[in-house]
């Protein structure tokens, strides 16, 4: 049984997959795609309404995050979409915007991702950092800071809790699936 609600907008409504979680209090508007597997927590807001966002398979947006785009124009003829790759986790109150993450990241709470940042695959952004516009985060290393700075490599352990991460979060949404099924 569905209990939430997909808005659209300039009539293009949000696509979801496959067991997606989204929990009633999530705001969903427009041109955005979730993939299979995915959970959308409380609070979430998602505006795909002058360019797209998308959501990977087994991605965790967590409470009260914000994920948003940027129109295309004269100087961004493509604008900045927002692309978020396949078992992300992204931490509570977090600030997406326009910007691509590959997969395997975890993005620690409080984060601001700005546009046109890349964040390759396997990376941990700790929390409150500030990846500011058109930086690319390359795979495999810790960033933190206002500023961001690139930290250290990750240890293998890390690398693998990445994915542990979103196993952690599709457990979880089992769950929370299960509960509104009864």
């Amino acid at each position: 049984m569905t209990q939430y609600k997909l808005r659209s907008y300039q009539g293009i409504t949000p696509k979801v997959g496959e067991k997606v979680y989204i929990d009633p209090s999530a705001v969903l508007v427009g041109d955005i795609t979730i993939g299979d597997d995915a959970s959308i927590w409380p609070l979430v807001a998602a505006r795909g309404d002058v360019n797209k966002i998308t959501i990977g398979a087994r991605t965790n947006v967590q409470d009260g995050t914000v994920l948003h785009v940027t129109r295309k124009s004269e100087h961004y003829p493509d604008g900045f979409p927002l692309a978020i790759g396949e078992d992300v986790t992204i931490g509570h109150k977090c600030m997406l915007h326009g910007c691509t993450l590959g997969s395997r990241i975890l993005v620690g709470m409080g984060a601001i991702i700005m546009d046109g940042a890349v964040v390759q695959d396997d990376v941990f952004i700790g929390a409150g950092t500030l990846v500011p516009p058109n930086k690319v985060l390359e795979s495999g290393y810790l960033y933190v800071g206002n500023p961001m700075k690139k930290s250290r490599p990750l240890k293998e352990s890390e690398i693998n809790f990445l994915k542990q991460s979103a196993v952690n979060y599709l457990q979880l949404k089992d769950e929370y699936l299960a509960d509104m099924a009864d």
